[in-house]
């Protein structure tokens, strides 16, 4: 390391951490020559992943590119930074398992599941910019589609769950046949 203020190569690290994430470490470090203090991020270097565009061109991954039109279907919605960055995190991590190559469309269809757990407008607005909506009635059909998912509350439990409905209908079945055939005696 060369100190950014001297240009020495003799220094010294202090404080060495993990960062946030975990997937960078933070060390501070001072210059032995001019005692100026700087910090230094060390990760791991990544393959070169290329994007296999849809008219079979290759490009450079660019992980703003990613963010900015993540980004862009978040915008004026009320989801966090932090949320922006940590689903980022999980797509890049994601293609970075898969190989070195990845095709345009995969990286779509990754950024649109995410986005349906988290937002339905944002997931609408980048399905229409993902899928080239031409006309209004496939944006009709993408909101229906996504309007008959069912949506699993977590903090709520269900009024009626599947497996007591059937139990409490042969219950209140068999009630109903021993009042009946009970009826007029004492």
């Amino acid at each position: 390391m060369r100190c950014p203020k001297c240009g020495s190569r003799d220094d010294k690290v202090i404080d060495s951490r993990q960062s946030r994430d975990g997937s960078s470490i933070r060390r501070r470090r001072q210059c032995l020559k001019c005692k100026y203090r700087y910090t230094t991020y060390e990760e791991i270097e990544r393959s070169d992943l290329r994007v296999i565009k849809t008219n079979r061109t290759h490009e450079p991954f660019d992980r703003r590119k990613l963010a900015a039109s993540i980004a862009k279907a978040f915008e004026k919605r009320s989801a966090s930074l932090l949320t922006l960055e940590d689903m980022v995190d999980e797509i890049v991590h994601e293609l970075e398992t898969g190989g070195r190559e990845v095709p345009s469309s995969v990286i779509g269809a990754r950024v649109l599941e995410k986005l349906r757990g988290i937002d339905e407008v944002a997931y609408l607005r980048y399905a229409s910019v993902y899928q080239r909506f031409h006309d209004v009635d496939q944006f009709v059909d993408a909101i229906h589609t996504l309007g008959r998912r069912i949506k699993p509350n977590a903090l709520q439990s269900e009024l009626f769950p599947p497996e007591t409905t059937k139990e409490n209908a042969n219950t209140a079945r068999r009630s109903r046949e021993r009042a009946t055939k009970d009826h007029g005696r004492i």
